[in-house]
């Protein structure tokens, strides 16, 4: 195939265990996902969670030192479990969705805040605040026939050592089946799509200088720099 321009690199995430790699699709991610952070951000908590893109290209790795984005000064992280799909699929059934999961890792979604408040307070779309260059920077990623799955599990964010946000999966208000049953209706699902399920409370601001580290039992951690 050839083309007027130089197509882009694919982007991958790294696979614990392998030398080969998970390549990355697109990035889905679930909003208002933990009652605490709806009640910290003032949202409706009847209303259920909805979903914004990134661009692959805003993937990350662990151990990288991203950029203070312009255009903000409330640059806030958010900690969540990512899961890697290894199956595609339309009208996915709940009994069937984790069939579709190749792996799971800890992934940030970096939040240009000011930005997607004054965005949504216009009703305007969220794109500019939440998926700008190294937004989504993301932990290697752990097969399931090695980890199993994620029902519960303790996730944890620290800022320079502080520890800034403490839950638990368990307390998701849509679990992963359901969010993958429910996206699936919305558009067809394809193998290196990563969904970012969703934060608890505690998100807040890091400055230039703050070292971020993210947690969930049973996966490699996350830790990224802000210059």
């Amino acid at each position: 195939m050839e083309y007027v321009i130089t197509p882009p690199e694919t982007v991958s995430i790294a696979v614990v265990g392998q030398s080969a790699r998970f390549p990355v699709r697109r990035v889905i991610c679930v909003g208002r996902n933990y009652m605490a952070h709806i009640r910290e951000m003032g949202g409706d908590e009847r209303d259920l969670p909805f979903y914004f893109a990134k661009p692959a290209d805003a993937i990350v790795p662990t151990g990288s030192t991203i950029d203070y984005p312009p255009q903000t000064s409330n640059f806030h992280y958010e900690c969540e479990l990512v899961a890697a799909i290894g199956k595609g699929g339309s009208n996915i059934a709940e009994a069937d969705a984790l069939d579709h999961v190749y792996g799971y890792a800890v992934g940030l979604d970096m939040t240009r805040r000011d930005v997607q408040i004054a965005l949504r307070e216009k009703g305007r779309p969220w794109d500019m605040g939440k998926g700008f260059d190294q937004s989504a920077p993301c932990g290697d990623i752990h097969p399931v026939d090695q980890v199993g799955h994620f029902p519960k599990g303790n996730l944890w964010l620290k800022v320079n050592g502080e520890t800034r946000q403490d839950s638990d999966l368990e307390l998701m208000i849509w679990n992963l089946q359901e969010t993958i049953a429910n996206l699936s209706g919305l558009v067809a699902l394809e193998p290196g799509d990563l969904i970012y399920t969703g934060t608890p409370d505690g998100v807040g601001p890091v400055v230039s200088g703050d070292k971020m580290h993210g947690h969930i039992d049973g996966l490699s951690d996350i830790e990224i720099t802000v210059r």
